[in-house]
């Protein structure tokens, strides 16, 4: 039972978006698309997330050699 549980917790999670973003509306040229710039660009704080990301991985390197010694 609680495998089913699992599968249907992910199912939804992976797959609510599609039911949130499925229907947009119409601008006066009957197009979905929206004309107007993003609101908060994803590329201006990247180069901090792949620091941040290097770093996570050379101290998850550091600690599993310490656990093998």
């Amino acid at each position: 039972m609680k495998k089913v549980y699992t599968i249907a917790l992910m199912a939804f999670f992976l797959l609510h978006d599609f039911r949130l973003f499925a229907q947009g509306d119409e601008n006066d040229g009957g197009d979905l698309e929206d004309n107007d710039p993003p609101a908060a660009p994803i590329n201006t704080k990247l180069i901090y997330l792949a620091i941040i990301g290097i770093a996570f991985v050379f101290y998850t390197l550091q600690r599993r050699k310490k656990q093998l010694n």
